[in-house]
């Protein structure tokens, strides 16, 4: 089978690794190149199942993190409260990797097989499509006629607006966000091992030493409006200017727009995951938001069940069918988990702040560690090992 793959993230690179064997592959990316811009994730859940079956838990364990706690620090730098990372992986069953966005896309493009044609700098510019198969105009020029065409494109999707006429997709969660990585050795040196944030109301600032000697830095903050900045550099310069502690450095080391990652948190709500023969996965048809912490992990878990049963069916169709049936609850309950936890994820009182604290320190009586880390990750999911 011939199959057009829309994105080369996360999603789109594990569906290409899985199908690699069976179908002829193009895989193209709007991006010049593998992205830098990203932030830390804690991966776990159904993703982490994926990666123990494709065998890639060696590599992400070594290109992953060791993160003592997460701690949230004044306007001074004391600790307020703080979450040892060591109780939520136990509530997971140590199945827990901190790892860079892009160092986990690297893991499995490093996997990718020769014979996938792996286009950066190409994006969609027009669909057309028939009964039996899709003809894809790329910004190139070229004409791909394929079997199957699969958005792995994000929450912007294009392969979305082009075919699914759904505009009214994303569900507005209230928050923007950016993430960036800068060089301050002092900064480096008081985040330590730690995932350190601001114990702040309405905005808050993330910090991870990374092994390089740089920071990573992670900011959310509370808007009603979901239009994007012109220029992310001044927005995240003025929203920020009165936080303390090491927030001002963090600030005057902010990158031009081309090296921030910038978004608005949004969930991506549509009746349909396919129409024809297109198919969407990860955030372009179920962004559950940075809110739910399984982004990434949904993704991946995604395409491994679509690939799963392109592989087990000579009929898209049914593929596609089978692949919407079993995924679409598993994301739902995670976006309705994230919704539930975003007056915690991002306190928007004094009195939730201090609520947050005590649940912090409540996390270390027997029990509750694993009932917080089931209200922040949801119910479990044995849909990826029974494939």
């Amino acid at each position: 089978m011939k199959i057009l793959i829309c994105g080369a993230g996360i999603a789109g690179l594990t569906l290409a690794n899985q199908l690699a064997p069976n179908h002829d592959l193009t895989v193209v990316e709007k991006a010049p190149g593998p992205r830098p811009q990203g932030y830390m994730i804690d991966f776990f859940g159904p993703g982490y199942d994926v990666a123990e079956k494709m065998d890639l838990l060696p590599s992400l364990t070594k290109a992953g993190y060791q993160v003592s706690e997460a701690a949230y620090l004044d306007e001074t730098g004391r600790r307020r409260a703080g979450l040892p990372f060591g109780t939520f992986a136990k509530a997971v069953d140590a199945k827990l990797v901190s790892i860079m966005r892009p160092d986990l896309e690297a893991v499995l493009r490093s996997r990718l097989p020769a014979s996938v044609d792996l286009r950066f700098g190409t994006s969609v510019r027009d669909i057309d499509t028939s009964p039996d198969n899709v003809a894809v105009t790329l910004s190139d020029g070229s004409t791909v006629v394929a079997d199957l065409l699969v958005g792995a494109d994000g929450i912007h999707s294009v392969v979305r607006s082009l075919t699914f006429n759904s505009s009214d997709c994303l569900r507005y969660l209230g928050f923007h966000t950016a993430a960036y990585v800068f060089d301050d050795p002092s900064v480096h040196a008081q985040v330590g091992d730690r995932f350190c944030l601001t114990d702040t109301v309405g905005k808050q600032f993330g910090f991870y030493a990374l092994r390089d000697g740089r920071v990573a830095a992670f900011t959310v903050h509370r808007t009603p409006d979901p239009t994007l900045p012109v220029d992310p550099q001044a927005a995240i310069r003025s929203v920020y200017a009165d936080l303390g502690w090491v927030v001002p450095q963090a600030l005057e080391a902010c990158p031009g727009p081309a090296d921030v990652y910038y978004d608005q948190v949004a969930q991506t709500v549509l009746p349909e995951w396919s129409r024809g023969p297109v198919v969407l996965i990860g955030d372009a048809c179920h962004a559950v938001s940075l809110l739910a912490g399984q982004g990434a992990s949904l993704g991946m878990a995604g395409a491994f069940v679509l690939a799963a049963q392109l592989d087990r069916t000579h009929s898209v169709r049914e593929a596609l069918t089978s692949y919407e049936k079993l995924w679409r609850p598993v994301v739902e309950e995670k976006q309705q988990v994230a919704r539930n936890g975003a007056r915690w994820f991002l306190p928007a009182s004094e009195s939730h702040l201090r609520i947050r604290r005590a649940a912090m320190r409540l996390a270390r009586v027997p029990g509750f560690s694993r009932y917080l880390a089931s209200t922040i990750a949801g119910k479990t999911t044995a849909v990826i090992k029974q494939l």
